[in-house]
């Protein structure tokens, strides 16, 4: 546990760093944003300048090692998480990493060991903004109410357009050296309904990807294009129900994100919406004629908390809310290599427990 002011270290401040994180932290007393290192030293000179913080650093080993940091914030993508998450917890660090987790389920299991070892620093994930405000409630109707009975059918659809355009540029998203195994929203509801349905034992995956090159952002030439724009799913999940996800960037007048869950004493469906203040529950039990609004109480609505469900964990005053900890970043790590396992071989594919 930390006593005092806190000391936060940035790698990496792209646009979730900026627009949630920075806010989150400057609003907490007793925590101080002391340094930053981005991948190039003049957007972290740029940065530093911007947002008045004292130590813009040339290589993120400056911060990780700095003797007065206390947490190391981080904000890259991917492909850098495993790498900084062990350094820092090696130099004594407590971490916060941006999602998703890491590349692949090897490094994930590498960073939950390396946690292991660290029992004293506290290492947490970013939750997804989807599902957040009535993640309360829909985990007391599902388990404590029961209000679906037990679960059989699972359908959830994440779907747009932006890659039916040819000429949408290969994002970091899109390149494997950045993101590893992840894909467009699959992790992010992976974690969802890992929180609300809990564990997946077997999944049967098929994906695809019709434009075999993009124009790559930086060099403007033309890039392989490796992470697949379609993700078709059948799940078999622990608690004996079937899920069906749907996720791809080829659905022109596509509808907003929505899970469907089906059992043996009625329906709710969560629409995730695209505002995340406007997401809504819909529900009927068995017997009743039509769905209704279920509305999430004030006591119950979940709010972007994620800095100062952090800091309470460091100083040793919370359970940290939805943060994922290693542990559960690790089970929805575990259910994306299956998928790729699957698709790669045309066979269903068990989940390992860890």
């Amino acid at each position: 546990m930390a006593e005092g002011d806190l000391r936060v270290g940035i790698i990496g401040g792209g646009a979730i760093v900026r627009q949630r994180h920075l806010p989150g932290l400057r609003a907490l007393e007793g925590v101080e944003i002391a340094a930053v290192c981005n991948r190039r030293y003049e957007s972290t000179r740029a940065f530093a300048d911007e947002y008045a913080i004292p130590r813009a650093c040339f290589h993120w080993r400056e911060v990780v090692e700095a003797g007065d940091i206390d947490i190391i914030w981080i904000g890259t993508t991917p492909y850098m998480h495993c790498e900084l998450i062990l350094a820092a917890l090696e130099a004594g660090k407590h971490v916060f990493c941006q999602s998703r987790m890491c590349m692949n389920l090897d490094e994930a299991r590498r960073i939950l060991e390396a946690a292991g070892r660290h029992p004293d620093r506290v290492v947490r994930f970013c939750p997804p903004p989807m599902g957040m405000g009535g993640d309360a409630t829909m985990r007391r109707l599902l388990r404590r109410e029961r209000f679906v009975g037990d679960v059989r059918q699972v359908t959830l659809t994440s779907v747009n357009g932006l890659l039916l355009d040819p000429d949408y540029p290969l994002t970091w998203r899109l390149q494997r050296e950045q993101s590893g195994q992840n894909v467009m929203t699959l992790g992010i509801y992976l974690e969802v309904l890992d929180r609300w349905l809990g564990p997946t034992s077997r999944v049967t995956a098929v994906t695809r990807c019709w434009t075999p090159t993009r124009r790559h952002p930086e060099t403007g030439e033309q890039a392989p294009c490796e992470i697949p724009e379609l993700v078709n799913v059948i799940a078999e999940l622990a608690c004996g129900g079937i899920g069906v996800y749907l996720f791809n960037g080829v659905s022109s007048h596509g509808p907003t994100d929505h899970v469907a869950i089906h059992g043996t004493g009625g329906t709710l469906v969560y629409d995730f919406n695209a505002d995340e203040n406007l997401e809504q529950i819909e529900g009927a039990r068995l017997g009743q004629e039509s769905m209704a609004r279920i509305e999430i109480p004030p006591a119950e609505k979940g709010t972007w908390t994620v800095e100062a469900d952090f800091i309470r964990l460091v100083r040793g005053e919370g359970d940290g809310g939805i943060l994922p900890t290693p542990e559960a970043a690790c089970r929805y790590m575990a259910v994306i290599d299956a998928i790729h396992r699957s698709a790669a071989t045309g066979r269903c594919v068990e989940v390992p427990e860890r």
